[in-house]
């Protein structure tokens, strides 16, 4: 089954050149059945390729998903035109009355701020408590998993004296973990970020650890008592995310050092290679199934 997706919005050009299913709106509103209802809540500035990342690893599997990219109600953001965002995403404060099978908090770049000095702070945190009557389950990434896993129970972040940023070799250490289904052994993940959640701070809370590097430190952990996923690193990146974000740096004379473990014999000229991409489509098809097999089909019973 397909993702559902307005056929002018970008992700679907890009998708169905990929060879993921998608289906137009309205195609899609002339079949009886129950898709999955999963909203993206974009914190990214770059709204688009983030999008695009996100509905490719919801959509690759074999349920009909019907997404609904979000937007913080009062944020404005700055790297989008504003036709896109009017055409494509509603405010938190349009949907906070609607019931979703799962819901994606994004990451962003604003990891050196605290919490409670981001703009948004309290509607987010609105947000997070509004998960717990509205939505099924949720999977917090990157800066939205760690102030998902402070919201809920106090887990502060901690600043890196350098940033984090390469492709690190994890360990699966929850195997028999359903959203771990398929799982290898050891993997590699993308890294980027400038903070981390520290193991020591998680003993004693009803919490996980998942996924876990001896280089870059905890990578997701599950919260069953919220049906929530936290994930720290980038599984949904592209190939050239790293890339991107490296040159990007190299240019505004950043201090910077190159992305570790991607580019082949750590050379920046060459050609990063993907070796994350088969685990990311595990990882988000378990969580997709995992909604599915216990989502109430009537939705006005979720969260209750």
């Amino acid at each position: 089954m397909p993702i559902r997706l307005p056929s002018t919005l970008p992700a679907y050009n890009v998708l169905s050149r990929e060879g993921v299913m998608v289906m137009a709106d309205e195609l899609a509103d002339h079949q009886d059945i129950r898709p999955l209802k999963i909203g993206l809540l974009n914190l990214m500035p770059k709204k688009v390729q983030t999008e695009t990342q996100f509905a490719r690893l919801i959509g690759a599997g074999p349920l009909q998903i019907d997404l609904h990219l979000i937007r913080m109600s009062e944020h404005q953001t700055r790297n989008t035109p504003s036709e896109h965002m009017d055409a494509f995403y509603r405010s938190f404060a349009e949907v906070k009355d609607e019931k979703f099978d799962g819901l994606v908090i994004t990451g962003a770049p604003i990891e050196h701020l605290p919490f409670e000095e981001v703009s948004y702070w309290d509607e987010l945190r609105e947000v997070m408590d509004w998960t717990q009557t509205n939505v099924h389950r949720t999977f917090g990434v990157c800066w939205g998993g760690m102030a998902l896993i402070n919201h809920f129970h106090g887990v502060p972040k901690h600043m890196l004296d350098a940033k984090l940023f390469g492709c690190f070799r994890h360990q699966n250490l929850a195997p028999a973990n359903p959203h771990l289904r398929g799982f290898s052994d050891e993997f590699v993940v993308p890294v980027s970020r400038w903070t981390e959640i520290r193991a020591a701070d998680l003993a004693g809370k009803p919490l996980e650890i998942l996924l876990n590097s001896d280089e870059s430190g905890i990578c997701l952990v599950d919260d069953p008592t919220r049906r929530a996923l936290h994930i720290f690193n980038h599984f949904e990146y592209d190939s050239t995310t790293l890339k991107e974000e490296y040159d990007r740096d190299v240019a505004a004379n950043a201090a910077i050092n190159v992305p570790a473990n991607y580019y082949p014999n750590n050379d920046p000229r060459k050609t990063p290679q993907n070796r994350w991409r088969s685990h990311a489509h595990l990882l988000y098809g378990n969580w997709i199934n995992e909604i599915y097999q216990t989502t109430p089909y009537d939705m006005r019973a979720i969260g209750q």
